[in-house]
């Protein structure tokens, strides 16, 4: 599993002009999924991703996690970050996940996120969205099941 995380000012994601979802301060998360990720994976990842200590504390520095700044979880699911472009110019996908066992384990994220968030937002599975985003910082964290929990 994969989970690359934008620290935002605010984010929101839109499919075919209307908005459906949307969040002021706290995490843009794009999940990708593969055939080999369970719900023990995404819980890790969870606790992994949402008790990151990258939000500013009183003196500047690094040292708060979204909940002690209270921020908002907007969950998008992307496959493509499964894209292996070790051959030619062309990606290839088939190191993603299934569609269906993707979408069970977006919405298992979806649903358990709100352990770790007030206001948890997300996009449309398998819906061509478009995402904005005020990036803070800008800073970007990528977080990958295989190098965090061998």
């Amino acid at each position: 599993m994969r989970f690359v995380i934008q620290r935002v000012e605010e984010a929101s994601v839109s499919v075919e002009g209307k908005t459906v979802g949307a969040i002021k301060k706290g995490f843009l998360v794009l999940v990708g999924v593969s055939e080999t990720d369970t719900e023990e994976t995404a819980d890790k990842m969870m606790k992994k991703a949402f008790h990151l200590r990258i939000f500013d504390d009183g003196d500047g520095k690094t040292n708060l996690s979204l909940g002690q700044v209270g921020g908002e979880l907007l969950i998008i699911s992307q496959f493509t970050l499964y894209a292996n472009c070790r051959k030619g110019n062309r990606p290839s996908f088939t190191e993603a996940g299934s569609a269906e066992h993707a979408n069970a384990l977006y919405e298992y994220i979806l649903e358990h996120a709100k352990e770790y968030a007030e206001r948890v937002e997300s996009g449309v599975f398998g819906a061509h969205m478009q995402v904005s985003l005020m990036n803070d910082g800008p800073f970007t964290v990528v977080l990958d099941s295989e190098q965090l929990f061998d």
